[in-house]
């Protein structure tokens, strides 16, 4: 079987090969990615951003939760890059060319509609499959927590919030695909 590529964020990337993040808050992570944002975005927009890359690193085995636990502003730690894992560096929707200037002759370039509606639906089919997966994986491992905690009563109280954490981001991951895939059948059915 073929490794899977892990689609990670070029900007997230960059700082975190970077010697100052080695050792990270979502909140550092997040102020550092803002201030090299062109335009503006919501901060609860960008930290659920954050948030998802992060969790998709820890599960991957790149990020490691600190030991200490804490309610606000978790420390995370950064390990070598897992060995085969093949990493796809990919511009997020964050970062909005459209928000820089543009010159005058790449206004006169304008795609033609046909061709924007079929870059929109290969990118939903894109993000589809990545949530998907994302989905998968979190299901997978709110199932796991479960069965943890039945299996072994003592373990409840260490592993409760994540198998929550888990079900809930499962939960939101749904609600996401259910919006690409809705959006998807418009698109086709124009």
């Amino acid at each position: 079987m073929n490794p899977a590529t892990f689609k990670l964020d070029r900007r997230v990337f960059e700082l975190l090969k970077d010697g100052d993040f080695q050792r990270f808050t979502i909140r550092s992570l997040r102020d550092a990615y803002a201030r090299q944002l062109h335009g503006t975005i919501s901060d609860v927009e960008l930290w659920r951003f954050i948030y998802d890359q992060v969790h998709r690193l820890k599960r991957v085995g790149w990020v490691q939760q600190d030991p200490e636990r804490r309610r606000r502003d978790q420390v995370f730690h950064v390990l070598e890059k897992p060995n085969g894992l093949i990493v796809s560096l990919v511009q997020h929707r964050l970062y909005n060319p459209l928000n820089e200037p543009q010159s005058e002759e790449n206004e006169k370039i304008a795609p033609p509609k046909v061709l924007s509606e079929l870059s929109s639906t290969r990118r939903l089919e894109s993000l589809a499959k990545e949530i998907r997966l994302d989905m998968l994986t979190a299901l997978g491992e709110a199932e796991r927590y479960k069965q943890l905690f039945t299996e072994m009563p003592a373990l409840r109280a260490r592993v409760e919030d994540d198998y929550i954490e888990a079900r809930d981001r499962s939960s939101r991951l749904l609600g996401h695909l259910r919006a690409i895939e809705n959006t998807l059948k418009m698109l086709v059915a124009a």
